[in-house]
């Protein structure tokens, strides 16, 4: 028994750098805070109180992170017994998500467009009951979904910093979990909302079981799971690569769904259709920076002397999720459905840039999901005020003659999607370009050939819509454009701005994104 204690009383904490983490721990401080606003604060005080705490959880991690960042070291700093990397790539993604997760939290507090918001309290009502209706008729915000919220982004934060593929797991969870949730508390078309939710559970489900079996054949190959062990049992080792590769293949499933790629795309169109508004544009964004975020640290650190073999499937991957994208984007006739396989196309454009393993790739990559985020962010937050009496008028025949209707908002929805297209000018045009450019530097001129012929079939879909919106006579019934109230104006406008000043002037985001790379350190 005194063996015991000696051998406790020799186990050391292990050093944790709070400078380099507190801005994941501001945003899952304040949603444990958030929490308990909603056991103890009357309920006319939740919205107030968790808005303020969310906005200033945000603003602390912002101010939290360009502090650390002024100062960090170049090649980044591993902490909490190495699972996680805080490093250049990781500040620029933990910055992005801050970023689009201040427009898209203005999207979620908004009770305006929606009179007592998007979201209702109880999911699983049956639709069409009397509680349903009630619910439906209740001007109460439901304000969970604050604190939620906060909870996903931080599992994304940590998501994009895991430094082994445990520590990437439970990350995974934490911010996939209250998404699942989120997806289904539409208080308009609840049906569709109940279903976009529970496939998303479940397609999310086997994922996760994809991503968790392919972390323990790495375990089995590398005996580790940290991504540098995994690298070094992969530059020298006598064993069989058939653990290693279907390991890899397996981790890639997971990481995949998450980041909307085709084939691996099939929750992404009911889910972004079905799910209030703006939890679609939380998840269209944010989301899409944390798979991709994880994506690159894992070739980049675990598996880049192995790209030769896994380098052509990932071509073929990337090919058919443009083709799905553009292709099935033609056929669409629901704008959010539509922006859906434009995400599935746009990942990917994104692809190829994370194949490159070049500091170009990288930085181009980064660059493009941060102008992708601002774009379709402003781009849901616009849909969200197209309304009829059933709600949000997706259908695209009820934006005929938008433009007659509303020409401000058709003139910001046609630059939105004009920036999606790629057309100059707009952050768009240079995230595809710097993407194209570092792929065409690595020797991958035949797939950039591939993705501007797909980039124009794209732009058709997109055009279709601004053609309908000006071109077209608006139906005498057709649905109104409602008043944005100020944080719906404030999230459309930051979208916008960003947008165009990626276009125009985009080298402080380039110089930022390309300011270093991981940290390669167990």
């Amino acid at each position: 028994m005194t063996n015991v204690f000696l051998a406790q009383a020799d186990i050391e904490a292990p050093p944790i750098d709070y400078a380099a983490i507190l801005p994941m721990l501001i945003i899952l401080g304040a949603a444990c805070v958030g929490v308990l606003f909603e056991a103890f604060l009357p309920k006319h005080q939740r919205w107030p109180g968790q808005v303020t705490l969310s906005l200033l959880a945000l603003a602390g991690a912002g101010v939290a992170l360009g502090a650390y960042a002024g100062d960090s070291p170049e090649r980044g700093v591993t902490t909490l017994s190495g699972t996680l990397a805080v490093d250049r790539p990781a500040l620029f993604l933990w910055g992005t998500l801050l970023a689009l997760a201040l427009a898209a939290l203005l999207l979620i507090a908004d009770r305006s467009v929606e009179p007592g918001g998007a979201f209702v309290a109880q999911a699983g009502i049956a639709p069409g009951t009397v509680q349903d209706r009630e619910q439906v008729g209740s001007t109460g915000m439901q304000t969970e979904v604050f604190p939620l919220t906060l909870f996903a982004l931080g599992g994304m934060m940590a998501f994009t910093a895991a430094n082994d593929l445990l520590t990437m797991f439970i990350a995974l969870e934490v911010l996939s979990l209250p998404l699942y949730l989120m997806c289904g508390l539409a208080r308009r078309r609840r049906l569709i909302s109940q279903e976009a939710a529970v496939k998303y559970f479940l397609l999310g489900a086997f994922a996760s079981a994809f991503f968790l079996y392919g972390l323990a054949l790495l375990y089995g190959y590398a005996g580790s799971v940290r991504l540098a062990d995994i690298a070094n049992a992969t530059a020298g080792t006598d064993r069989s690569d058939t653990l290693l590769f279907a390991g890899l293949g397996l981790l890639l499933v997971g990481l995949l769904f998450k980041g909307s790629v085709g084939p691996f795309h099939t929750w992404t169109p009911d889910v972004y259709q079905g799910a209030p508004t703006p939890i679609t544009a939380f998840m269209a964004a944010c989301t899409k920076v944390a798979a991709f975020g994880a994506i690159l640290r894992v070739l980049t650190v675990a598996f880049e002397t192995t790209n030769w073999e896994w380098r052509g499937v990932l071509w073929a991957v990337a090919i058919v999720s443009m083709l799905i994208g553009a292709v099935l984007g033609l056929t669409q006739t629901d704008v959010k459905r539509m922006i859906a396989y434009s995400s599935i196309a746009h990942a990917g454009f994104l692809l190829i840039g994370t194949m490159a393993l070049t500091d170009e790739g990288l930085s181009g990559t980064m660059f493009y999901l941060l102008a992708y985020g601002f774009t379709t962010l402003a781009a849901f937050g616009v849909i969200s005020l197209v309304r009829d009496s059933t709600g949000e008028a997706t259908h695209l025949s009820a934006w005929a003659g938008l433009a007659k209707r509303s020409p401000l908002l058709a003139g910001v929805f046609t630059f939105l999607l004009l920036a999606l297209a790629g057309i100059p000018l707009t952050s768009g045009f240079v995230g595809k370009f710097v993407v194209f450019s570092a792929a065409l530097s690595d020797g991958m001129a035949p797939l950039v050939v591939i993705a501007l012929v797909f980039s124009a079939v794209a732009a058709f879909f997109y055009l279709r819509v601004v053609v309908l919106m000006y071109f077209s006579e608006p139906a005498p019934e057709g649905p109104s454009v409602s008043v944005p109230g100020a944080f719906t104006t404030a999230a459309i406008t930051l979208g916008v701005v960003v947008t165009l000043l990626l276009g125009v002037a985009p080298t402080f985001a380039l110089d930022w994104a390309g300011a270093g790379g991981f940290a390669l350190g167990s």
